[in-house]
């Protein structure tokens, strides 16, 4: 299939803004370009804007008057789905049960007028790329959950779309199946070199397939960046928080340092009265109390094999997890410090 495919699509929103009829402001004007081939992430709780966001790039939403839609330059905006050549794959998978595995695959193409001998061949194609072509005659309802998730992700891809559009697609499945799933997407669209955009909650899927990831609030965009920019390097507070685990220190900055309950650090920063350094619990590294800048009690330890996730408290009750190798001893009440890489911390 990947000989055959139409490489991706690039895509541009211009003051995309949406406002239904009830007047609830689903989405703030927002400008977004995505490059050929490219997988893009929507990152966000529940009602920050990212579905809506997908259903204006499918056509399945308009934006308000004023929002424009472009592929690859050409003006899409008033273009239904079907003439946009997308795919699309559900979160609920939105397959037909009075359908073979083969003939929903093939619908897209049957819909598009392709002859029967074509379409079915395609449908195998397809199939066998997914490695369910076994499958091609099974009824919807004798498939298991990752099944009949390859079988959306088969449907959407036999019509070679341009740009694929995927809406929380695992969130049905159970932890280990999502895992493995993920993997098998994130392989497949880098082989076809489609334009993928990915609606999410789960930051850990965030992280894994995007090239980059826009993390929304309140309709608006907070922060586009490369998944290690987006977790390393936080816009702000609400990003470093909803993007893994996250400490926090209180504090203000005075003359180039940090100070908190816990000591102080050095930092490339103007003074300010109040100030909180965020970081995350793998870039810290465990030293001596002695000498430290910053000084911890160690409140509890849980053992995870390779590693271990130590507890601290600082002298005020403030918290932070940091993570240890499995070798360090460590029990509750010792006094230890920690050391901060200034290139992996964050002042918000």
């Amino acid at each position: 299939m990947s000989n055959n495919h139409t490489p991706g699509a690039a895509i541009t929103l211009v003051g995309c803004a949406k406002t239904f009829a009830d007047g609830t402001r689903a989405l703030e004007p927002l400008d977004l370009a995505i490059a050929p081939g490219e997988t893009l992430v929507l990152l966000g709780p529940s009602g920050c804007g990212k579905t809506t966001t997908l259903r204006i790039i499918a056509g399945l939403e308009s934006p308000d008057a004023g929002g424009k839609v472009l592929f690859d330059g050409a003006d899409v905006t008033r273009l239904p789905i079907e003439k946009r050549n997308v795919g699309m794959v559900f979160q609920s998978y939105a397959l037909f049960p009075n359908m073979s595995v083969v003939e929903n695959v093939a619908y897209g193409l049957r819909v598009r007028g392709v002859a029967k001998a074509e379409r079915l061949a395609r449908a195998g194609e397809v199939l066998e790329m997914m490695r369910i072509d076994a499958l091609a005659d099974r009824r919807i309802d004798q498939l298991s959950g990752g099944q009949r998730q390859r079988v959306a992700l088969a449907r959407a891809l036999a019509v070679r779309p341009r740009v694929i559009l995927l809406d929380e697609p695992l969130t049905a499945l159970d932890a280990a199946l999502r895992e493995h799933l993920r993997a098998e997407i994130d392989g497949l669209l880098r082989r076809l070199a489609i334009t993928a955009i990915y609606v999410t909650h789960d930051q850990a899927e965030a992280l894994a397939l995007g090239d980059r990831i826009v993390v929304m609030r309140h309709g608006a965009i907070a922060q586009i960046g490369t998944p290690r920019e987006i977790y390393f390097r936080p816009a702000d507070d609400f990003v470093a928080g909803f993007v893994g685990v996250t400490n926090r220190l209180e504090g203000a900055v005075r003359g180039g340092r940090f100070e908190t309950a816990a000591g102080a650090l050095a930092v490339e920063a103007a003074d300010r009265a109040a100030a909180t350094l965020a970081f995350r619990p793998e870039t810290a590294q465990l030293c001596v109390a002695a000498g430290s800048g910053l000084r911890f009690r160690v409140d509890q330890v849980h053992f995870q094999g390779a590693r271990q996730r130590v507890l601290l408290s600082a002298a005020d009750g403030s918290r932070i997890v940091l993570e240890a190798a499995a070798e360090v001893v460590l029990s509750a009440g010792d006094e230890v410090g920690i050391a901060l890489d200034p290139s992996r911390i964050a002042l918000v």
